[in-house]
């Protein structure tokens, strides 16, 4: 058995031993802060799908953009970038016939897709209709968003055919007509900011009309 000599030494020795500890994070500055995690590497997947009609294959980082595989992999810079946001439909391009704004989805997630941009409706020596028409009724001035604006509007006309109801049509069980508010309300999420509307409404006015 330990003496009470004993037991007082151990008492004190264990009481300035805890007394050193605790004044330690105080002398050196304060607790040692947590080192961040380390950022792990890129994870890269294969994607093939179909654009313009040809059979494309990418090594993408996982978090690459539709956007971005087309302009800064494909070299398809037609399709702009403007917000990068999906608020003004610059980006706008047709994902198996349907159009999306390409800036809010991600490439991976679109595998054996088909996808048109702009370059593959017409070229200068031979425009596709909706880009003659364009041209025609001067729908555009600095032409930064008309890309996205025509494949949108070729996409809108298609949405009209299909029967497809938008937030202005009077009769959700009729089929939608080809209107100036139909063509404005579906166009609503392109925006020009020349403020060409009413010249591009006559442009696909047009070309609905010889579709019809």
């Amino acid at each position: 058995m330990p003496t009470p000599e004993q037991l007082n030494l151990n008492r004190r020795a264990l009481m300035v031993a805890a007394g050193a500890c605790a004044t330690m994070p105080i002398m050196s500055g304060g607790a040692p802060r947590a080192q961040p995690a380390p950022v792990g590497q890129p994870v890269n997947s294969r994607v093939s799908f179909t654009v313009n009609g040809e059979a494309r294959s990418l090594e993408l980082d996982t978090r690459t953009t539709l956007l971005d595989a087309l302009r800064e992999h494909l070299h398809l810079t037609g399709t702009k970038k403007g917000c990068d946001h999906g608020q003004c439909g610059a980006c706008t391009v047709m994902v198996d016939g349907q159009r999306i704004n390409s800036c809010l989805t991600l490439a991976v997630m679109h595998p054996n897709a088909s996808v048109t941009t702009i370059e593959g409706l017409g070229n200068p020596d031979r425009l596709h209709p909706m880009q003659a028409a364009f041209v025609k009724h001067d729908g555009f001035q600095c032409g930064y968003c008309t890309p996205g604006q025509i494949c949108s509007s070729l996409a809108m006309l298609d949405e009209i055919k299909a029967g497809i109801p938008s937030h202005v049509s009077s009769d959700l069980n009729a089929a939608p007509q080809l209107s100036e508010a139909e063509i404005r309300e579906r166009l609503s999420g392109n925006i020009c900011r020349c403020g060409a509307y009413s010249n591009i409404v006559e442009a696909v006015s047009e070309v609905g009309g010889r579709q019809g």
